[in-house]
């Protein structure tokens, strides 16, 4: 499993669009709490380590917490 941290950059009924504070690059994640977050939340991601090669790249979180660590889903 691989961590990210993120800013919100917008949130959508099942993804969220974020900018990976690693690489500055805009990521599109999927999550079926994707209404737990709004714009400019800092965020932790799970995810399985897979990310597309696509514009913006995509993964599928397993667990996103906000920053500092409050549980979400």
């Amino acid at each position: 499993m691989e961590k990210m941290f993120a800013t919100v950059l917008e949130a959508n009924a099942d993804s969220l669009l974020v900018c990976d504070k690693a690489t500055n690059q805009e990521v599109l994640v999927f999550t079926k709490c994707a209404c737990c977050f709004e714009v400019n939340d800092k965020i932790m991601i799970i995810y399985n380590g897979v990310m597309t090669r696509s514009l913006p790249p995509q993964i599928n979180a397993i667990r996103i917490s906000k920053l500092p660590f409050h549980k979400c889903c």
